[in-house]
Formats: C-alpha cells, sequence, structure tokens
C-alpha cells in the first residue's frame, strides 16, 4: 500500500508540508467539490421538484433534510473507516454511493424515492466521504499550516457551492433536472475513482506517537471538561450555527422565486454567497493558525449573525446580492473551525471519528434547519420569520463559544497561542 512507483512520492517526502501533503492536499479539494454536487443539486431542484412532485415547500425541502441527515451519520461512519484502513476505502465508497444515487433520483417516480436516493445514496455513501474523513486526513498531514490547509480542503464544499449551482440550472433548463442528475452522477464517479489513487498513503502523524509534532498534547480533560462533554458541546454549537446557516443557503433560490426575481437570479446568488465562502474559509485558516480553533469560531459566529439580519431590511435585487456576498464572507470559516479545534484537543488516531462527529452535527444543523425553515414558511407564507429563527439558533452558538474560550482563559496552556 505504501510502495513507491514515482520519485514525486518518494518516502522521505511523504511528511508533512511535503510537496506530496500538498498534492494530496489538491486531490481532496477536488473530491470534496466533486462530492458537494448532491448538497447542491437538491438547492437548486427544489422548486422543480415541488412542482413535479405537487407537494408542499416544507415536503419539497425533504429531500435535502435527509441529504444532510445522511451526510452527518455517514460522516461518523466513513471517519471510523479512514481511521481504520484510510481515507481511500471511504472514497471509494462515495464514488458508487454519489453516482448511483444521482442516477436512481434522476429517475424517481416519486417524492419518497427521490429522498431516499439522495438520503440514503447521496448523502449517507456519497457526500459524507468527501468531508469529515478528507478534512481528518488534511489535518493529520499538517502541523504548522494545519489550519490554512484544512481551510483549502474544506473550502471544496463551497467550491461546489459556486460551481455546481450555475451548471445544473443551465442544464436544468436546457435538458431538464431528470437528464441532468443521469449525467452529474456518471461524470462524478468516474473523476471521483481517478483521483482516489491520490490518497494512498498513511499519515505521518499516525506512524509516530500523536503529539510530538505538536506545539502541546491533548488533555485527558480538555478547558477541565471530560472528553465525551466538550465533544457534546463542540456538536451543540455545530447543531445551532448550522441551523442559522442552512437558511439563506437552502432556500435563497425558492425566495428569490417568491420576490419575482426568478430561479436563475437566485442560483446566482447562491453561487456568489458560497465562492465568497471559499474566500472566507480560506482567510479563516490564516486566521485559525495564529489564534487557534475556539477564537475562530468565535469571530465565525458574530460576522454570521450579522449577516443574517441583514437579510430582514433588504430584499431588493441588488441589495440580495451584497447581503449574499457579505454572508459567505462572514460565515465560511465556521466549519472548519471545529475540525481545527478537535485536533487542538483530541489525539491523532481520534481524529476521523471526533471530527465526523462534529460535523455530522453541523450537517444535522443543516438539515434541521433547511427542513424547519420550509415549514415557517408554510406557516407564514413568508421567509421573515425564518431568518428571525436563524437568528436564535445563532446567538446559541455564539454562547458556547465564548463560554469554551472564557474557560480557555482560565486554564493557563491549554488554549494555543
Amino acid at each position: 500500500m505504501n510502495s513507491v512507483t514515482s520519485p514525486a512520492f518518494s518516502p522521505s517526502q511523504s511528511k508533512p508540508e511535503s510537496r506530496y501533503a500538498w498534492l494530496r492536499l489538491c486531490a481532496s479539494l477536488a473530491l470534496m467539490t466533486l462530492g458537494g454536487s448532491g448538497m447542491y443539486g437538491i438547492s437548486v431542484a427544489l422548486p422543480q421538484i415541488q412542482a413535479e412532485f405537487g407537494v408542499t415547500r416544507a415536503d419539497a425541502s425533504l429531500p435535502y433534510t435527509l441529504t444532510m441527515l445522511g451526510f452527518g451519520i455517514g460522516g461518523i461512519l466513513m471517519g471510523r473507516l479512514a481511521d481504520r484502513f484510510g481515507v481511500i476505502a471511504p472514497v471509494v465508497i462515495g464514488a458508487l454511493g454519489l453516482g448511483s444515487g444521482f442516477v436512481l433520483a434522476g429517475n424517481a417516480a416519486s417524492l419518497w424515492q427521490f429522498s431516499l436516493a439522495h438520503g440514503l445514496l447521496i448523502g449517507f455513501l456519497g457526500c459524507s466521504t468527501t468531508f469529515a474523513p478528507l478534512v481528518a486526513d488534511t489535518s493529520l498531514w499538517f502541523n504548522r499550516r494545519r489550519g490554512i490547509a484544512v481551510a483549502i480542503c474544506a473550502s471544496g464544499n463551497y467550491l461546489a457551492g459556486a460551481v455546481w449551482p450555475p451548471v445544473l440550472q443551465y442544464f436544468f433548463d436546457t435538458v431538464g433536472w431528470r437528464a441532468t442528475y443521469v449525467g452529474t452522477g456518471i461524470f462524478c464517479t468516474a473523476a471521483m475513482l481517478s483521483l482516489a489513487f491520490a490518497l494512498r498513503r498513511k499519515p505521518p502523524a499516525l506512524e509516530s506517537s500523536g503529539g510530538a509534532t505538536r506545539a502541546f498534547s491533548p488533555e485527558k480533560r480538555p478547558l477541565g471538561l471530560s472528553p465525551n462533554a466538550f465533544m457534546v458541546l463542540l456538536a451543540v454549537a455545530g447543531v445551532a450555527c448550522c441551523v442559522a446557516m442552512s437558511m439563506p443557503q437552502v432556500h435563497i433560490v425558492a425566495y428569490c422565486g417568491d420576490l419575482g426575481y426568478g430561479a436563475a437570479r437566485g442560483a446566482e446568488m447562491l453561487s456568489v454567497m458560497l465562492a465568497c465562502g471559499i474566500v472566507s474559509r480560506l482567510a479563516s485558516g490564516w486566521i485559525c493558525d495564529r489564534i487557534g480553533g475556539l477564537r475562530t469560531l468565535l469571530l465565525g459566529s458574530a460576522l454570521q449573525g450579522i449577516a443574517l439580519f441583514l437579510f430582514l431590511p433588504f430584499d431588493g435585487l441588488v441589495s440580495l446580492y451584497v447581503v449574499s456576498a457579505m454572508f459567505g464572507l462572514f460565515q465560511g470559516g465556521i466549519v472548519p473551525s471545529y475540525a481545527i479545534i478537535v485536533r487542538e484537543y483530541f489525539p491523532p488516531r481520534e481524529a476521523g471519528l471526533r471530527t465526523g462527529v462534529v460535523l455530522m452535527a453541523t450537517l444535522f444543523g443543516m438539515a434541521l434547519g433547511g427542513w424547519v425553515s420550509g415549514a415557517i414558511f408554510d406557516m407564514t407564507g413568508s421567509y421573515r420569520a425564518a431568518f428571525i429563527n436563524g437568528i436564535g439558533w445563532n446567538l446559541l452558538n455564539l454562547s458556547i463559544a465564548f463560554w469554551l474560550l472564557h474557560r480557555t482563559r482560565r486554564r493557563d496552556g491549554v488554549a494555543p497561542a
């Protein structure tokens, strides 16, 4: 498994921050971009799915909810699988699951068939393999530049959001959503299987004692809490921030349609939002290397709350483009900060599982927020209350991040400087 056939990948270069580590990061970025097609595909297709099957906005949001639930739960399983057999194993599974899910969803005769294909194949076996396992794996290949490396990897999730919505919307309008789904599945499977073999090596962090290359070692009681209690707090924070985050990301296309601007304008806003999220993630990674994961989480949460609030008074076409861009710029660094926190406070051999648990919580928050926002719309006839609901959840996340950061100031030598 670790044999070498090319000088470019010699054992001496399979070290943290090596050329191979950066090439591996590029492959992970591409894989995450491909895997994100399933999550953003349903966001763009939401109005067409509602019309196709004649259901309510909340029911049309169900495939997204099941996708995110499968995405999150699968992340734990795939993270554990990556810890045990290497990240290539879940990526191969993901290529097959994602592709078959798109093909079956494109041929679905009812909403429940479409939803199951999204939840089980696209979410549980597909998207889940290209998020938590890749983020955890990347964190094991970098030490001094871990923050920016994880941010680059996690940017694949937003790069997918910048690339896929306009592409899918174009093909939805020209050949229909069903043919587009089938074609996307075939393309993603072929591309992901080709990229998977770049990830065949074992991370160097697992070949050492685990903490020798780090500035400090994980404590048995991080911040004076038991490991499980600390994980629960991170998970609750993850749910809260992503319930808030999902409102614009899931419903911006439908929101623009309701305002009379059309689905194409909404797809463009989603693309702008997630393109700005790439910039945000890279900047947050640079910041994270300097101030640590908890401080980066607190900063991102505060800025996300500000952007959510701005959706309330501004609903003009130009202002929505501006606020969507601001939302992307403000919240892009939140989710990667959780992976950095896990690596700061837990051993490397637990990276896949622990990262999978925390990122599962963020995806559960996206799933819950996507459905709740649709349900609130059905009850009130507008998205105003849904935005207010998101702001409330964001305040919960902000409170947890502030409390954890406050504990670091009471315990010398625990939080990274």
